[in-house]
């Protein structure tokens, strides 16, 4: 009986928790950041068009379409979010305060439409205090941003590699192109690492000397470090990175 009953209590405790990983996702603005990745996506295809030999632009534009469809990059987003996050509590109780929110509302606001095309050239030199940029130090030491930033690159990255091995049969394979992509991490981060404290300056610019360091305990946290390693690993997934597009599954409806 006692077995029975923990067996109950296990199935009624599924639902909560994988409501738990849902809610994180929506509320630290993963959707968002989706939203924003799918409309520069579209963005960059349209610049493309008249500078690109058209079967070129058409292969580059239909295994981009693929890769990045925005049901399925959600589907193995949180897929891998719910696998690698095992308690998503602390997270989600972290980016639920007025703090987190706050983050959530800075970094979404950095990936905007308006805000791409404002520092199209780059972003403008931020000017801080000794103390602040001591804080920003320590915040580029325990966010996962270059190892984000660098996912992105591959991913996109990959888009080219599927196309070249499609339009030249024979010279790569799909997963040899992207294995070579995958070498390629290392270099990738310590490029952003260059200027990743400038990057952070500009996106948390709003926030106080003692919210950045709010925001660096909870990510040196037991509970911060669990929900960043999990992250990066959900952004990998989300953006397929290191899978050719031969190998992608649909999405699935529904989920």
């Amino acid at each position: 009986m006692r077995a029975l009953f923990a067996c109950v209590l296990l199935l009624l405790s599924l639902p909560s928790r994988a409501d738990d990983h849902s809610q994180l996702y929506q509320v630290a603005g993963w959707a968002e950041q989706r939203a924003h990745f799918s409309a520069a996506l579209q963005a960059a295809q349209q610049q493309y068009r008249s500078t690109l030999p058209p079967a070129v632009y058409q292969a580059l534009v239909a295994n981009s379409n693929q890769r990045f469809a925005a049901q399925a990059m959600d589907q193995r987003a949180q897929a891998a979010l719910r696998q690698q996050l095992a308690d998503p509590q602390p997270a989600l109780q972290f980016f639920q305060s007025p703090l987190g929110r706050k983050i959530t509302a800075a970094e979404v606001k950095a990936t905007s439409r308006e805000e791409l095309q404002k520092n199209a050239n780059g972003l403008p030199r931020i000017q801080a205090d000794a103390t602040r940029r001591l804080l920003i130090r320590h915040l580029a030491q325990v966010l996962p941003a270059k190892e984000a930033g660098a996912e992105v690159s591959l991913a996109l990255a990959g888009v080219a590699a599927d196309s070249l091995s499609q339009m030249i049969p024979g010279l790569l394979g799909g997963d040899q192109a992207q294995g070579m992509l995958n070498s390629q991490r290392e270099r990738l981060m310590q490029q952003i690492d260059g200027d990743i404290d400038n990057t952070l300056l500009y996106v948390y610019r709003d926030l106080s000397d003692p919210e950045l360091e709010e925001f660096a305990s909870f990510a040196e946290s037991a509970g911060g470090k669990a929900y960043y390693q999990a992250a990066v690993g959900a952004v990998r997934a989300g953006l397929a990175v290191g899978q050719s597009n031969a190998n992608l599954a649909p999405a699935q409806p529904g989920i």
